[in-house]
């Protein structure tokens, strides 16, 4: 079966198609250079960016699959789509493509979750599917929109522990970057920097809210403004005041600590609390170094993080979650686009579930 998948819920146009656990295409186009200029994403920007590259990058994917086009019945065994959560107009783009492509090629379509595609995204390895995860597992999912624990009792059967409060992880990151004057997105930046750190720098709190499995990054984020204040004034920002190079790589290793370490510290806690002995890390943020080397040397863990080509947003992790819906005795399945959506799961117990073919309002 080939699973043709659309991921629209940012700032990545990108489709995928994905045959017996082999990847055959996997298109992204990234909107960094549109956004770069305004410091973080800009909403309507990215919708329209998606509805203008969508046609581009979905010709990509099927040619690299070796697809015809335009699609044709039977060419196609399912279409999937990421429906939330993200931003709305953004997941409209993509359920639209989505339902075109399920029309033309008569296939079923899927609407998946975002955050389970970052999950299950710890299974490819050099493009196939051949990393099973091993349930039950510890999830943490680190991106710029959000910050989760999950307790993972196999595919489709999720319990979500803890959410961030505030501001996700990756957001905090961004922001940081953007009040030391440093190019968005902000992570690979403040990951860069503080790696050429050298000598003593500020210590900022660790939030780690003890009895709760939450996170809470705008305290950090607001530490390293009120620090930067302290140095250049309170008007530093708006007068475009910056640290000096070594200094300002040593503010972005200490927010980098601290961020890894509350991050770290909330996973292995959970893992513990449940006895769990293996740890899954996908989103975008599970690509920085200093996070994967602090989860490299916990004891007692087998941890596990996703390819760096599939850390951030794609449509292959769609496919894949598709995958594992299809490969499942039954699941619930809903076309709604749902930019908050927030139950994970999709296991319908006992009940038969299959997918829905063609159109249908939302």
């Amino acid at each position: 079966m080939k699973i043709l998948a659309f991921e629209t819920t940012c700032d990545e146009t990108s489709a995928a198609v994905l045959e017996g656990g082999v990847l055959r295409s996997n298109s992204v186009f990234s909107q960094i250079p549109l956004h770069r200029r305004y410091g973080g994403v800009v909403p309507e920007l990215a919708s329209r960016a998606h509805l203008e590259k969508i046609p581009f990058v979905l010709g990509s994917a099927l040619a690299a699959a070796g697809i015809k086009t335009p699609l044709k019945k039977g060419g196609i065994g399912a279409v999937a789509f990421s429906r939330g959560p993200g931003l709305p107009g953004a997941l409209m783009v993509g359920r639209v493509a989505a339902e075109a492509a399920s029309e033309l090629s008569g296939a079923p379509l899927i609407g998946v979750n975002h955050l389970e595609g970052h999950l299950l995204a710890c299974e490819f390895s050099g493009g196939r599917t051949d990393r099973r995860l091993e349930f039950p597992l510890l999830a943490l999912i680190v991106s710029g929109g959000h910050t989760e624990i999950w307790h993972a009792r196999g595919y489709g059967d999720y319990h979500v522990l803890g959410r961030t409060r505030d501001d996700a992880a990756g957001e905090a990151f961004d922001k940081v970057a953007k009040l030391l004057g440093l190019p968005y997105p902000g992570g690979p930046a403040v990951e860069k920097e503080a790696a050429g750190a050298r000598g003593k720098g500020p210590l900022f709190p660790r939030p780690f809210m003890p009895g709760t499995a939450d996170f809470s990054f705008s305290g950090l984020k607001t530490a390293v403004s009120y620090h930067l204040a302290a140095r250049l004034g309170a008007d530093f920002y708006l007068a475009g005041k910056r640290l000096p190079a070594a200094d300002r790589a040593r503010v972005c290793r200490a927010f980098q600590d601290a961020a890894v370490e509350t991050l770290v510290k909330k996973t292995a806690d959970a893992a513990r609390a449940l006895g769990l002995k293996r740890i899954a890390v996908g989103g975008g943020v599970s690509a920085n170094g200093a996070l994967r080397a602090a989860f490299a040397a916990l004891k007692g863990f087998e941890v596990r993080f996703s390819e760096k080509a599939y850390c951030s947003d794609n449509a292959a992790m769609v496919a894949l979650c598709a995958l594992r819906r299809l490969e499942s005795a039954g699941f619930s399945n809903s076309l709604k686009v749902a930019p908050e959506l927030a139950n994970p799961g999709w296991k319908a117990g006992r009940r038969k579930a299959g997918v829905t073919s063609g159109r249908k309002k939302s």
